[in-house]
């Protein structure tokens, strides 16, 4: 009787549960859970490694050719542009695949009742693992930009062709192209809560970011010119141009990268409300 007596007020003494599940704990949590698996950093030091290492391997290859290279294309080659390359073509391909998995492979593995059992609220998981996403991937890809840079205008000393920061359009394409590989992410990210399977998502960005762009070229110059405007990887090739003017079938730089916003927007509302909708 005392031991029951005993039981009673020490439950009688808990804070009264209230208020909300709210974001600030379930970002904690869905950072701790990307930062906890071995694949997240295996992903980012892919992307490290091939927007850096591709860099170098141009511009250096660039620098040991210079003396070969006819004037014109002297004349026309963008240093910032070359030493970002890796990021912009490749490091693009690596960050889809970790925004894809990122919401998938908690499907596949059945993690997502997990996931929604201590959070029911699902609109909060949504926004949550969206934020935690862009926020890292964001981070790793202004390293890869920076470092792609400096080490790109580093290797190219020897031709004194080389970019600064302060010259025009300069930042812009250094800060843009790691946007740009963001966006990327995000994208596949939106499409993935879409379709909830990872190897569908990763071959539907492929064929949207990579694929429709190369088919595009096969129709008439003028049609080509209307179309290409209104693809999702327009936005990198007007960010990254800092040498002679923009294309001119393309939006200013800023704008093309709208239209990708835009469009990623969009399918983030459309996964989101999926997401809300459908049952894990």
């Amino acid at each position: 009787m005392a031991a029951t007596i005993h039981s009673q007020a020490d439950l009688t003494a808990l804070p009264p549960a209230s208020g909300r599940a709210g974001l600030g704990g379930t970002l904690a949590s869905e950072f701790t859970k990307i930062r906890s698996v071995r694949s997240t950093y295996w992903t980012l030091l892919v992307l490290l490694v091939v927007s850096v290492g591709i860099g170098a391997a141009i511009t250096g290859g660039t620098a040991a050719n210079w003396s070969h290279m006819a004037p014109p294309d002297r004349a026309s080659f963008d240093p910032t542009q070359a030493s970002v390359a890796g990021l912009f073509y490749l490091g693009q391909l690596v960050i889809v695949v970790l925004g894809a998995m990122t919401l998938t492979a908690e499907y596949s593995t059945g993690m997502i009742r997990t996931s929604l059992t201590a959070m029911p609220r699902r609109t909060v998981v949504y926004l949550a693992k969206a934020a935690v996403f862009a926020v890292v991937a964001l981070v790793v890809s202004f390293i890869a930009a920076f470092v792609s840079f400096f080490l790109g205008q580093a290797l190219l000393a020897s031709t004194h062709d080389t970019a600064t920061l302060s010259q025009p359009n300069v930042m812009r394409a250094v800060v843009g192209s790691a946007l740009y590989v963001t966006m990327c992410g995000l994208f596949a990210f939106a499409i993935g809560a879409i379709l909830r399977h990872t190897a569908g998502t990763i071959t539907a960005v492929i064929g949207l970011l990579f694929v429709i762009p190369i088919l595009v070229h096969l129709l008439p110059q003028s049609w080509y010119q209307d179309v290409a405007r209104w693809l999702p990887d327009a936005a990198g090739r007007a960010l990254s141009v800092t040498v002679g003017p923009p294309p001119p079938h393309l939006f200013s730089a800023w704008n093309q990268y709208a239209v990708f916003a835009i469009y990623t927007a969009v399918l983030l509302v459309v996964g989101g409300i999926l997401f809300w909708k459908r049952d894990a």
